[in-house]
């Protein structure tokens, strides 16, 4: 249970200092975004916008809503078109935003019917301008929506189980779950119904939509651990128990963005039936001791790293449990196993699942029909998104996995895809985030074709990942090669797009954040020679057997530019 302060409103004796903990006593707001959430849940929105907005436009909306309580039902303003990226940081909210909307669609445990990706690939196409991007958090963007169509989207998202409730905002997040879960002939445990038990007990609920910042979670069961455990702010990862029943290992405290973090393990084994209180311990924690007086101090690595494993994990079992949890085992890692579940594998039951990639999670409305089709005519109703842009049609019999290959890959849907086309990902970047600074879509797709073109027998899984700007949401420091966008000054002194290079990260067994050299930058013209010279120069000088991220933290640094 919450302390007393939390549950009642009760304000104890305030600290000297403090971060704005509400179990510390500070309940006044400290800056603009916890005054907004004060004066109304982010939840309440929603009638607001079905009675108010749609009626009557655009501009009806209080800016409190438009830049803040929308967000709850995952409806952020798009960049309005034509603003370059030097002025990302300089112009006001109201002068980046258009009167359109990307709108998020929530997909818990990368978890689709054919009935459900047809119904986003109709919303798509009805409303969004035939836009579509898989991400990294297995969710589906959509762009060019406007205010007066959110209740009719909702409707037809909703008749078929799908919603875009707390898809952003300072809310939990959706949960991150191995698209192979209950199939996977190795996976340690199904975490489907565990998945669903925290969506259905939690998400929505007041008691948790008024956190300090963001809350991502997974939980999953994967024996390649493709939810990467390592930097969500909560993790259940499967393993063996003390007595070889199957259940979770417990982490707290990873994110990336501006001061990246990986989660700390507590140490602790959690049974399947108790994930869902757990889960809510772990979030209410967060809610009451997480930092609300710097928006850029609050998310829960801070206090993970501030408290440690050993003072969480006592205050979660005393205060918020009341009871402890027996210690348990850390996940077996594999260090030489990808973790996209891209191409086609036997399942458990004999039949397979094929695994596709898209160029850098871009598709459309069109794409994902067909995909249902596809998928459809070959005898699956189950179609997964991947934590890496990519998709996986499950319960595909064996004489019929030629047939659906070729259909897949007749739509530009690699189930054999390079290297490349398989090991890179892009964020939205400056087509639609107010946040970018550079292109990363367009581009990263480019250099896909490039590379493929220049290193044609490339085969070495070298991750690259685009970002438009610091935050990280292509997880640019966990990249063999991360590319920070930024403003950089070409050879004839312009301020051009370019990009920022880390070098040598990496998620697993050997988990690092990517190498930086002092003004290892790149423009984006010249990213393609870059990353060809880079990737031949390792080529060059690997010992054998060596990869990537090992070479480039050794490699000179002259080797690297």
């Amino acid at each position: 249970m919450p302390p007393a302060s939390a549950s009642t409103g009760r304000t104890t004796s305030r600290p000297r200092r403090g971060e704005g903990q509400w179990a510390l006593g500070y309940r006044e707001p400290l800056n603009k975004n916890e005054e907004n959430k004060k004066n109304d849940d982010g939840l309440n929105v929603r009638q607001r916008i079905i009675d108010v907005y749609s009626r009557a436009g655009f501009d009806s909306i209080d800016p409190a809503d438009l830049r803040g309580r929308f967000r709850w039902y995952g409806l952020y303003t798009q960049r309005a078109p034509g603003i370059d990226g030097g002025k990302t940081a300089v112009l006001e909210p109201e002068e980046l935003d258009d009167r359109y909307f990307m709108l998020r669609v929530r997909i818990d445990g990368g978890q689709l019917s054919v009935a459900q990706l047809r119904a986003v690939a109709e919303v798509s196409t009805a409303y969004g301008r035939d836009t579509a991007d898989i991400t990294d958090r297995q969710n589906v963007q959509l762009h060019w929506v406007r205010i007066e169509d959110v209740p009719a989207i909702w409707e037809r998202l909703e008749a078929v189980g799908l919603s875009t409730t707390e898809a952003c905002g300072d809310t939990p997040r959706v949960i991150l779950g191995c698209p192979l879960a209950g199939i996977a002939e190795d996976e340690v445990i199904d975490a489907s119904e565990q998945i669903r038990q925290v969506h259905d007990d939690h998400i929505g609920s007041p008691l948790f939509s008024n956190l300090p910042r963001k809350f991502k979670s997974s939980i999953s069961g994967c024996s390649t651990y493709c939810t990467n455990h390592e930097i969500n702010d909560v993790a259940f990862a499967g393993v063996l128990g003390p007595d070889g029943t199957p259940g979770y290992d417990l982490f707290v405290g990873g994110g990336l963005s501006t001061n990246p973090m990986f989660a700390q393990r507590l140490g602790a084994f959690v049974r399947p039936d108790q994930v869902s209180e757990v889960w809510a311990a772990v979030c209410a924690v967060f809610r009451d001791y997480g930092y609300r007086r710097l928006r850029h101090r609050a998310r829960i690595k801070f206090l993970v790293k501030d408290w440690g494993a050993a003072k969480f994990r006592e205050v979660l079992e005393k205060e918020y449990l009341g009871y402890a949890l027996p210690d348990g085992p850390a996940p077996e890692l594999d260090p030489g196993t990808r973790r996209d579940h891209v191409g086609v594998h036997r399942q458990r039951d004999g039949r397979y699942y094929v695994g596709f990639a898209p160029r850098v999670g871009r598709v459309s409305g069109t794409k994902l029909s067909r995909i249902a089709d596809i998928a459809e005519a070959h005898g699956s109703d189950r179609i997964r998104t991947t934590a890496d842009q990519k998709l996986v049609i499950l319960d595909v019999a064996e004489d019929r996995v030629d047939s659906i290959t070729a259909a897949l890959e007749a739509e530009d849907l690699r189930v054999r895809p390079s290297v490349f086309r398989r090991q890179t990902m892009a964020c939205t970047g400056i087509e639609f985030c107010k946040l970018a600074i550079v292109e990363t879509k367009a581009r990263g797709a480019d250099l896909i074709d490039e590379l493929e073109r220049r290193l044609p027998e490339f085969s070495e899984p070298v991750t690259i990942n685009l970002n438009g700007c610091p935050n990280s949401c292509a997880r640019i420091q966990v990249a063999d090669i991360g590319l920070k966008g930024q403003l950089v000054t070409d050879a004839e002194g312009r301020q051009v797009e370019g990009y920022q290079v880390h070098l040598g990260g990496g998620l697993g067994l050997n988990s690092a954040f990517g190498r930086k050299v002092r003004g290892l930058k790149t423009t984006a013209e010249e990213l393609p020679d870059y990353v060809e010279r880079l990737l031949r120069r390792f080529l060059d000088q690997r010992a054998d057997g060596e990869v990537f991220a090992a070479w480039a933290a050794r490699a000179g640094e002259a080797d690297l530019r």
